[in-house]
């Protein structure tokens, strides 16, 4: 049995009145699938890569606020905000491909 470590979440708020979040989750997928980055391989294991939407992840300043939505990366913690579609590709090359968190977006 795997462990639930095995797996990086990507949480994003859909709580927004314009649905922003919800296109934001469909655009990390198709990013994650165009760049054949569903499977991650870090640190000497391998890691499946999920997009989920939830109702809130109290970071409303960040979505409900703002242009873009609020997302999480589980299980290391680093939180996004006003994060946009057209910001799904960058996030996935850069953090999840390369490891490097894109501070323009990075919330503490």
């Amino acid at each position: 049995m795997k462990s639930a470590d095995s797996v990086v979440r990507l949480f994003v708020c859909s709580a927004q009145k314009d649905e922003v979040g919800k296109e934001v989750a469909r655009a990390l997928k198709i990013e994650l699938k165009k760049r054949g980055l569903k499977k991650l391989f870090t640190g000497g294991e391998k890691h499946k890569v999920r997009v989920q939407t939830c109702n809130c992840l109290d970071l409303c300043k960040q979505c409900k606020k703002g242009p873009g939505a609020a997302l999480v990366v589980h299980p290391e913690g680093t939180t996004y905000g006003n994060v946009k579609p057209k910001d799904a590709a960058e996030i996935v090359q850069e953090h999840l491909g390369e490891g490097r968190v894109v501070e323009r977006l990075r919330i503490d």
